[in-house]
Parts: structure tokens; sequence; C-alpha cells
């Protein structure tokens, strides 16, 4: 099954998807779904599939974004580093979040805005120091992400957060499959193409810390609720990888795709009245 979230004239409804349609709830975002143990029950009215361009970001209102960096193998390999211990993570903010056809639109500090695909945790379930039967049934379901980096201002400090949290340039979505629909852990295709070139081109067979890995050890520290996030990683092929390195410019357009999911498609502009 599929939810989402999307906007009708001024107001936004959650939808789920499935063979038999598209049926909406009264509630306003799957936000207020998943926090209901009994969602699939909620009454729901059939409609016609929403318009891509009227799709908002599946959860609008994470209490959490958990990043998981250098998660993939050959992506730690095509960076010069060794795969780490233990998961190395960073956090976003809320207001990071872009839709799943939003124009990105990127201030003019940064030189280096770089792609990063990822498959993204859903959690459903409140969970602390979670075994490995625990944490999987905490998720409830997976979604696409872009982790839309600026690299040079990821470098000014040894810690990550000021280059990953540009307002509106993580696009998410478009939709959340449930976990019961996908095997990540027997891998599933994550791409990215810029312009239509494929860039990367991986599977989550290669994560080094699948997604139970990553909630069993993030609960020895911290809760997880409903609605928060974790963003598992990206595959090699990232810009800065490239050689020459190679980054996002104005009026590109970015396709992140996962198998079973769907795909984001944002069109990238920089806004030069902000430079400085």
């Amino acid at each position: 099954m599929k939810l989402g979230t999307v906007v009708q004239g001024d107001v936004s409804r959650a939808f789920r998807q499935d063979d038999t349609g598209t049926y909406y709830f009264d509630e306003p975002d799957v936000d207020a779904v998943i926090k209901r143990s009994d969602w699939r029950s909620l009454p729901v009215h059939k409609g016609s599939p929403p318009d891509r361009e009227d799709l908002l970001p599946p959860v609008q209102r994470p209490g959490k974004i958990i990043c998981a960096g250098l998660n993939y193998y050959a992506h730690a390999e095509e960076v010069g580093k060794t795969p780490p211990d233990v998961p190395t993570l960073f956090t976003k903010f809320a207001s990071a979040l872009a839709a799943p056809a939003e124009d990105l639109v990127i201030p003019a500090l940064s030189e280096e805005i770089d792609w990063e695909a990822e498959l993204a945790i859903v959690i459903g379930k409140r969970v602390k120091a979670a075994g490995p039967v625990a944490a999987r049934a905490a998720i409830f379901g997976y979604t696409v992400l872009n982790d839309v980096s600026a690299r040079d201002w990821q470098r000014r400090t040894s810690e990550w957060f000021q280059g990953k949290n540009f307002d509106r340039s993580t696009p998410i979505g478009p939709v959340i499959v449930t976990a019961d629909e996908l095997d990540v852990e027997g891998g599933v295709g994550v791409e990215c193409a810029v312009n239509g070139v494929r860039r990367q081109s991986g599977t989550t067979a290669d994560l080094i810390f699948k997604p139970a890995d990553l909630i069993m050890y993030i609960t020895q520290f911290m809760t997880l609720e409903p609605g928060d996030i974790i963003a598992t990683g990206t595959p090699a092929g990232v810009g800065m990888a490239s050689k020459p390195p190679t980054y996002l410019q104005d009026g590109d357009t970015l396709t992140t795709s996962i198998e079973g999911i769907g795909e984001l498609v944002n069109v990238i502009r920089i806004d030069r009245s902000s430079a400085q």
C-alpha cells in the first residue's frame, strides 16, 4: 500500500493507494494517519489519483530527521573512507524538506550543490532500546529522499549540519510504501539522474547498516516516534567523487527514483539575489 499527502485547494489530505484505486482520508496528512494504530480501518473516500504537482512531503512535521552518512560500501570506497564500525549520523530539520515536484530554490551561497539519492525509513511506532524484532516492527514504510548537499558548506567545519540544511533543499516522497511491500535487505534499486543522464545506480543490498540496524543503534540513546524519518545514506556516484567533480547548476533537472516506490523530479533554481 502507498500513502501520501496532497494539497486540494486550501487544504491538505492524506490518501492511500492500492490495486483498487485511490482513497482519501479525512485526516490532513500522513502524520495524523500513522499515529493511529487503527489507521487501516479509518473511513476513506474513493477519488482520482492526485496530480504530481499537488503532492506534498508525505510527512509534514517529522519530529526527527536522522541521516546516515557513508552507509554504502561503494560510496565509502569512492570517497576514500573505510566503512564505519558504527553508523555516522547527522540531523536535518523539517524546514529542509521539499515536495516531490517542487523547484529547489538554492541560495547562491554554495558553488558545490551535490545530489545524494537515498531510501528513507518512516517510523510507525514508538520504540526505545529495540532488538531486531522490535526494530523491524517499528518501520511503517519507506520513501524516496534526495539529500541535496552544499559540499563547500559541509566542509566548513567537522560537523556536516550546515551543508545539509538549506531551506527546502531536500525533496521527499512521492509516497510512502508500507514496509510489507518492499524487500530492502534483499535489495531495491536506488537511482539518480541529472538532465536525464544517470549518475547513481545502486542497490540497498549494498547498505552497510540495514534499516533495522540503524533503528537498533539509534534507539540505544534516543526514542523514535511515529513520523520520524531516517535517511539511510547514498550509493556511489555523487558529484564530488566524479572526475572532475561535477555539481548541480541552475536549471538542472534532478530525478531521484527507487524501485517499488516512485520518483522525485525537481528543477534546481539558484537564487542569485541571496549572494553575499
